[in-house]
């Protein structure tokens, strides 16, 4: 269900005009509405086609999302440990994971809807976090809050939490876990293997 959520929350993200003068609970709610309507009305995409649903979330979702940052957080105190050509690598799994792991759940998106709260935050802060309720009928509704910061660019997301668990603390335990028992090397196997084997369901 946590796994369902985050592909939702992820895939709320999407291109939108000027983006960076917009405010980021207002980004919020004007791509979230957009994209919902793009899967309600995509057949494909409600039937389960991996292929097209990859291309939806490289091409709408990452713009809006520092990995870079992401990645750093979910390694902790080990991404200082990492050389720089480990880093991009680590970086670069990360991405590919999260895309492959949350594209396949866009087949049941058509029935929710989401509530905004009010954004608390001062004018000028380059920090906040977005805080929505997501429904859907029959279901208890859940919560998902996006941390946010203000790049040179755009707002970009650096971690969602859903039900108040965060993606990025639930992925430091395993990458803490993986680095202990074969060093920055044995993650990136880790997560390459995973990948690979994420890749060969979707061929299914």
């Amino acid at each position: 269900m946590q796994r369902f959520l985050f592909a939702l929350a992820v895939l709320l993200f999407a291109p939108f005009a000027n983006a960076q003068e917009i405010a980021p609970d207002a980004l919020v709610k004007s791509v979230s509405q957009e994209v919902l309507e793009i899967i309600r009305k995509d057949r494909d995409i409600q039937s389960g086609n991996t292929r097209k649903t990859i291309d939806l979330v490289e091409t709408k979702v990452l713009p809006h999302f520092d990995f870079v940052r992401m990645t750093a957080l979910a390694m902790g105190p080990n991404w200082r440990r990492a050389t720089p050509d480990q880093q991009k690598v680590l970086t670069d799994q990360f991405r590919v994971l999260l895309v492959r792991t949350y594209s396949t759940a866009l087949s049941s998106y058509k029935n929710h809807t989401i509530d905004y709260k009010p954004l608390r935050a001062q004018p000028g802060d380059t920090d906040v976090v977005v805080k929505s309720e997501v429904k859907q009928p029959g279901q208890q509704a859940v919560t998902i809050d996006y941390s946010m910061e203000k790049t040179a660019a755009s707002w970009k997301v650096y971690d969602v939490a859903v039900g108040g668990v965060s993606l990025v603390t639930t992925y430091r335990d395993t990458f803490t876990n993986e680095v202990r028992q074969g060093g920055i090397d044995g993650l990136i196997k880790s997560l390459n293997e995973k990948n690979r084997q994420l890749e060969t369901a979707e061929k299914k």
